[in-house]
């Protein structure tokens, strides 16, 4: 296979996002983390729009530098070249969301691993394969790290590899500028302008704002720099204008640098500038990669640029092809992007990786268990234990399976969470105050702070004992603090499993249940995952499958709950289900450990016994799903 399409070197960063919009940095109280830094941006937004990037670049060998790397990869970078370094920590950038023109920025860098890199991290190789080559600006600023990008330049222009120079001028980078003015864009510095005007002959394609063009053509005069940098290089230069888009000189540069090559950008509201530079250079490059004409290339690059200074933060903000196309597509555009909710929701369904198929072994259970202990006479308390066993016996089945997935509670299973959250494990955790109606949360009726308190990994699921046939007011009370909890998990970056059963008492029709999720999107309500009651009848799954194909088809799946059922009627319900493709799993939990937990409180089962017996339940239950479609097969045939 041909090498990537697009390989960056340059800076890699952990940015601190300040939550408290207008502070200064130093009044700021709470900050959100995303990886940042300008070339890991454009690896980052590249990616998104479908092309084969691969990040050059070093990160701490500690937990910011595995976050990097994690984060890299969930983006579909390339991360084979980036070195762990084990002397050195992977740098932060703390920043305050202000007006455009004071944008507080505070760089933590000191001996940082990003700028660290060296010739020998450069494998010639593999720039070769590769159609581009991205430079940036702040790496040459140490002696290590341009002496890499020069080797990376050398390797490039051998293979036959474009090469792209993002000029990336940071002026504190270059001790030009103190610390406390990390968000300064220019001063003038001849040194600077010397290294620059080194890197300039190699390049095909010359990228920079106009304090960037200026200093790297030597001039305070934008034409005079641009005629500058001509001297130099026959490369394409493209001149970043802020909220005008941008100006492109594929040869010479004209009298008025307003006669360049020019797209109208977006008028949008500015909420965050930091960012936009890198959004442009993504998507400018996806179309230059393709070789589109420099008119489609700034089209790209103006769109990406006007979604992301929407948004909070840069790398997380990038926007996807399928965001890109929507937007592009719209007839009007509003100028407040952010009160676009189905761009908001594209980017939220586009951006996160949800596995193709869940089977989850649900021991969020509590008001049940409670019955339980009660018969049998046993302290409440003992159901802590219960649940650490419960988790463990699911840890013995899971192991890597990506499918695996655990749904747990932290009133009984708060220990257990800690045993569960980091290991990799797909963990939900019930945010509903057990057998409420209308539901109501743990934590207190303000689920917005209290999902805050969550890690970030918990998935919130939420059970709604709720029936097309209910009292109006319970109805308009549920869907309320359904909507509530919807907006706190948007708010929160938190992922959402909506769990429908009928209330105690009353049963569902064919109709009932794809009637249910239906009026929660009309009310605007697109969880990642609905739990759904088992049914035998493929023809309600289809019903169910088409009313969330018709709302929301980018909808993670639909998960069948076990409601204690025998593992026979179960087999029967997974095989109905077999027919529709958005039923992509089971959250089964009474019906594997309900038997065993029973015997283990009683005293007749000890503890071994217990994880033995439900990791063996656990065990045939993924069976029993993974041969849904045989068992679906002979009911046809038998039909």
């Amino acid at each position: 296979m041909s090498g990537p399409d697009l390989v960056c070197i340059g800076r890699t960063s952990v940015d601190l996002y300040a939550e408290q919009d207008g502070s200064k940095l130093e009044d700021v109280q709470s900050f959100r983390k995303y990886v940042g830094g300008s070339a890991t941006n454009i690896a980052v937004g590249t990616a998104r729009l479908g092309v084969r990037s691969a990040m050059l670049t070093r990160v701490g060998d500690e937990q910011m530098g595995r976050f990097v790397r994690k984060t890299l990869a969930e983006n579909g970078v390339d991360t084979s070249q980036v070195r762990p370094d084990p002397e050195k920590l992977t740098p932060y950038v703390l920043l305050a969301v202000r007006a455009i023109d004071d944008f507080p920025r505070l760089f933590a860098y000191g001996d940082a691993a990003d700028l660290a890199i060296e010739e020998e991290d450069v494998d010639p190789e593999f720039i070769a394969s590769s159609k581009a080559l991205l430079i940036t600006g702040t790496p040459l600023s140490r002696p290590g790290a341009r002496a890499a990008s020069v080797k990376a330049v050398e390797a490039a222009r051998r293979g036959g590899t474009q090469v792209v120079f993002d000029l990336d001028y940071r002026p504190v980078f270059w001790g030009v500028a103190p610390h406390e003015q990390g968000g300064e864009m220019f001063v003038a510095s001849e040194e600077v302008t010397e290294v620059y005007r080194s890197a300039l002959p190699d390049c095909d394609l010359v990228v920079g704002t106009e304090e960037e063009v200026r200093i790297a053509g030597g001039s305070t005069d934008t034409r005079e720099a641009l005629l500058n940098i001509r001297g130099l290089s026959g490369a394409t230069i493209v001149l970043k204008v802020g909220a005008m888009g941008a100006i492109v000189f594929p040869g010479d540069i004209p009298d008025d640098v307003e006669n360049g090559v020019r797209v109208p950008g977006f008028p949008v509201e500015v909420f965050n500038s930091v960012g936009a530079g890198d959004a442009f250079m993504s998507g400018f490059l996806s179309g230059w990669l393709r070789e589109e004409p420099l008119e489609e290339c700034l089209r790209l690059g103006n769109a990406c640029g006007a979604i992301v200074v929407s948004r909070h933060g840069c790398s997380p903000a990038m926007a996807t092809t399928e965001e890109l196309e929507y937007f592009l597509a719209l007839d009007e555009k509003p100028r407040r992007l952010r009160d676009d909710g189905w761009l908001e929701h594209l980017h939220r369904a586009t951006t996160r990786n949800d596995p193709e198929e869940l089977r989850i072994l649900a021991v969020d259970h509590r008001w049940q268990l409670e019955e339980l202990a009660d018969e049998l006479g046993v302290e409440r308390g003992r159901l802590r234990e219960l649940k650490v066993l419960l988790g463990r016996a699911f840890r013995r089945v899971a192991g890597d399976d990506e499918a695996a997935g655990v749904l747990i509670d932290d009133v009984y299973g708060g220990e257990a969470l800690e045993e569960l959250t980091g290991s990799g494990a797909w963990i939900s955790r019930a945010v509903e105050v057990a057998k409420s109606r209308p539901v109501e949360f743990v934590g207190g009726p303000n689920v917005a702070a209290t999902l805050r308190a969550w890690p970030e990994e918990h998935v919130v699921k939420c059970n709604l004992y709720m029936h097309p046939g209910d009292d109006g007011e319970i109805q308009k009370v549920q869907e309320e603090r359904v909507l509530q909890l919807y907006d706190a998990c948007l708010v929160n970056d938190r992922r959402l499993l909506l769990e429908v059963q009928p209330a105690p008492g009353t049963s569902y029709d064919g109709e009932s249940v794809a009637g249910l999720i239906g009026r929660f999107y009309e009310i605007g309500v697109r969880p990642e995952w609905w739990k759904i009651p088992p049914n035998p009848d493929p023809a309600v799954w289809a019903r169910i499958g088409s009313v969330v194909r018709e709302h929301d088809p980018y909808c993670a799946g639909l998960l069948v709950l076990g409601q204690a059922m025998e593992e026979e009627k179960l087999a029967e319900s997974f095989a109905a289900a077999a027919s529709e493709p958005l039923c992509r799993g089971f959250a089964i939990g009474r019906s594997i450990y309900g038997e065993p937990a029973r015997r283990w409180l009683a005293g007749e089962m000890d503890d071994e016994g217990l994880m033995s017996s439900v990791a063996e339940r656990y065990g045939r239950m993924n069976a029993l799903w993974q041969n849904r479609n045989e068992q679906h097969a002979r009911q046809g045939a038998a039909g």
